[in-house]
């Protein structure tokens, strides 16, 4: 991932230096589990845990001749040792080594993910709170419909990012296995006991059963939960954007002291943020895709998955933990314009309560058919005409006939949307 995304802390783990680390520490305790089982001396496993190292730019070197980098690798990390090295990879193959490494890098960068998703629910959670009983305009098709709040917003909000929680827990631990069985998975120069114990010392747990590879539905499910959290944060995204035109202005987001917003335009402040969010999210989608064309692996092992994951994995984390930051920010700053939604309400001119005249009208034995047929008529002319549409109910005999005034001033009170409010916020534990 470019530089431009990364965040530290996640960009450390996708460092050559972390993977080599990660190898080293693999054919370290793969030996430590020979020794367990008396086939490796102990004082040259403690000689390899004491003197084994690496050079990223020997095993780059050594590549070039061997155009293996595993076997680059195991011959730098041998360069720095003694008589001791020919237990290195003993009786592994290259995947054992690189597939068990990158469930461990994996786990690292879940650990990180798992803190970002849950502080952005957190996020979300105070945001719901603070504006539970704000009330704005909820449109359906891009239409007015009737008035909701920011906070009930805010609420499908963080219930979504609970459940991409809940996804990506168990997808992450779908990957957070590894692998020490051989060349075909049958064990043939390796004991069972050394895939146990190197998972162990690792966090992570021994596949069931696997080819020279684990199995790419695993990484698959994985990248399509990064996916689905990427596009909630887009959805959310997306939200903000339209909210934020000129014509709603129901909420922006933060402009910090000196920023610019366009080039030309010295009046502009875009929502830059939320669509840097939409277009992430765009490349993570991708990187899904290619997840999935990397399940059907030949018989039992190719290596076309190898060189898609070394791009997709570091760059969907990468992004993804960007995501989650800078959007938890937006949020968190997000300026929230009460009195522009409460106008907002008012500009289809009373329109919003027609459902209300509707089922008051039925209320007092009108068939729906019949009220339905009596109001649409005033609706649809104080759309057209742009004349308030309490009005023209209060102008209809047929309607002022069977609703007294103050049953109609009740139909025009936004509270009366409001009532299901505290009901949802209890559900939602808010």
């Amino acid at each position: 991932m470019i530089e431009r995304y990364t965040r530290p802390e996640m960009g450390a783990i996708w460092t050559e230096e972390n993977k080599f680390k990660a190898w080293l520490e693999v054919e370290i305790l793969a030996c430590e589990a020979w020794a367990e089982l008396g086939v490796i001396p102990k004082e040259d496993v403690a000689l390899l845990r004491k003197n084994a190292s690496f050079d990223v730019n020997r095993i780059n070197e050594i590549e070039l001749e061997t155009r293996h980098d595993v076997v680059a690798f195991t011959r730098a990390v041998s360069e720095t040792l003694g008589e001791e090295r020919k237990w290195v990879h003993y009786g592994l193959t290259s995947t054992d080594v690189v597939d068990t490494a990158l469930s461990y890098i994996l786990k690292q960068a879940n650990d990180i993910l798992l803190k970002d998703i849950e502080n952005f629910i957190q996020i979300l959670k105070e945001k719901a709170q603070e504006h539970k009983y704000t009330v704005m305009m909820g449109r359906t098709h891009g239409v007015h419909a009737e008035p909701t709040t920011f906070g009930l917003k805010l609420g499908l909000w963080y219930e979504e990012m609970k459940r991409n929680l809940d996804r990506f827990k168990r997808a992450a631990e779908g990957v957070e296995y590894g692998k020490i069985s051989g060349a075909v998975g049958t064990y043939a120069n390796i004991d069972p006991f050394v895939e146990s114990y190197v998972c162990e010392k690792l966090g992570t747990k021994p596949a069931p059963i696997s080819t020279q590879t684990l199995q790419r539905d695993r990484h698959a499910d994985y990248m399509a939960s990064i996916a689905l959290v990427a596009t909630s944060i887009e959805k959310f995204a997306v939200e903000i954007r339209g909210l934020q035109k000129s014509e709603t202005r129901e909420v922006e987001e933060s402009f910090a002291k000196g920023q610019k917003g366009s080039s030309a335009m010295p009046h502009k402040r875009n929502p830059i943020g939320s669509e840097n969010m939409t277009g992430l999210a765009r490349v993570i989608r991708g990187y899904m895709l290619t997840a999935y064309e990397n399940v059907p692996l030949w018989h039992e092992r190719d290596i076309s998955h190898s060189s898609a994951e070394r791009i997709i994995l570091p760059d969907a984390t990468i992004a993804l933990n960007y995501m989650l930051n800078r959007f938890g920010n937006i949020v968190k700053n997000l300026t929230v314009f009460p009195e522009n939604m409460k106008r907002n309400m008012d500009r289809t001119q009373g329109l919003i309560y027609s459902q209300r005249v509707l089922l008051a009208l039925i209320d007092t034995g009108m068939t729906r058919e019949e009220a339905y047929d009596l109001v649409q008529p005033k609706a649809m002319e104080a759309w057209e005409k742009q004349v308030p549409f309490r009005g023209l109910i209060e102008a209809e005999e047929k309607i002022t006939s069977r609703l007294s005034a103050e049953t109609i001033a009740d139909c025009f009170d936004y509270n009366y949307h409001l009532k299901g409010v505290d009901t949802i916020f209890e559900r939602l534990g808010l």
